[in-house]
């Protein structure tokens, strides 16, 4: 059987907790045999790296997500330092900007929508807003400059963001993937033509996930990897239950039936570009 890693996963999260082994004994059993946990706060990062010392051929990365930005104090960046000297991290992240969900910023003020004036409150919810995607970029640029620091990988996060995102990505000298891709061939050759991967999850096998076939079809073959996201995105035929690891050869599955190769090469593939990639032996 081919082995296969799952590039990006979450085991540390709560809907693990009750049947972690025999996640991970299912994962090898479908030939998944490396599982990289990732980091999204400085206590997921700390637990990323408990199970990695646990489980011989598990990984972690160490990050702050964008909606954990709460923890952003003077000392996390040091902490994320010191976290990531440990041998079995591979990456810093998932890092990034999401704009997905910001404070009312779809609903017009009453006043405003009748009289076209800005309100009291319409300004408080554009700073809101405003201080929001600032204090996501300020740790997303520190964490780029760790990476570069360290020479560590980045996993990158981007939701609704994706100029802003790569606004800030062009400024640093990383190697960097962008996690669980949704774009198109016009945001594929802006990743290629900075150097960095892309990863696809179950997404890909998603009925309205045109765009992301198509992108998985052209990508080059040493910049493409496949992941989970586990515990969520389960591919068809799981789609809306919970995700794991071992369902990462169902996405292998379809992105080679997309690139008209066999799931063997694609296999080889993805996983020769993971272990060069995370520095995985």
């Amino acid at each position: 059987m081919h082995s296969l890693i799952d590039t990006h996963c979450h085991l540390d999260f709560p809907e693990f907790a009750d049947d972690l082994d025999a996640v991970i004994k299912r994962a090898f059993a479908a030939g998944v045999d490396r599982i990289i946990t990732i980091g999204t706060s400085l206590g997921s990062s700390r637990a990323g790296i408990e199970l990695a010392s646990r489980y011989p051929n598990v990984y972690a990365t160490v990050g702050l997500h964008p909606t954990s930005i709460g923890e952003n104090t003077p000392e996390f960046i040091g902490e994320l330092k010191e976290l990531a000297q440990h041998p079995k991290v591979v990456a810093i992240g998932e890092c990034g900007l999401d704009f997905y969900r910001l404070p009312d910023d779809d609903k017009p003020d009453l006043v405003e929508t009748a009289f076209g004036s800005i309100t009291l409150s319409g300004i408080e919810t554009e700073l809101r807003i405003d201080s929001l995607k600032a204090a996501q970029a300020a740790a997303f640029e520190q964490q780029l400059e760790l990476a570069a620091q360290l020479e560590k990988p980045v996993v990158i996060h981007q939701r609704d963001s994706w100029n802003e995102t790569f606004d800030l990505l062009k400024q640093y000298s990383v190697k960097a993937v962008l996690h669980c891709f949704t774009g198109g061939l016009a945001e594929l050759s802006e990743v290629l033509a900075l150097g960095h991967h892309v990863s696809f999850s179950g997404i890909a096998t998603f009925k309205n996930a045109a765009d992301v076939r198509a992108a998985a079809r052209v990508v080059p073959a040493d910049r493409v990897m496949v992941e989970t996201d586990a515990p969520y995105l389960a591919p068809v035929p799981h789609r809306g239950k919970r995700c794991e690891p071992a369902y990462v050869r169902l996405t292998t599955e379809a992105i080679a039936k997309e690139r008209g190769v066999s799931f063997e090469s694609l296999a080889r593939t993805t996983t020769a570009n993971a272990e060069r990639f995370f520095g995985l032996r």
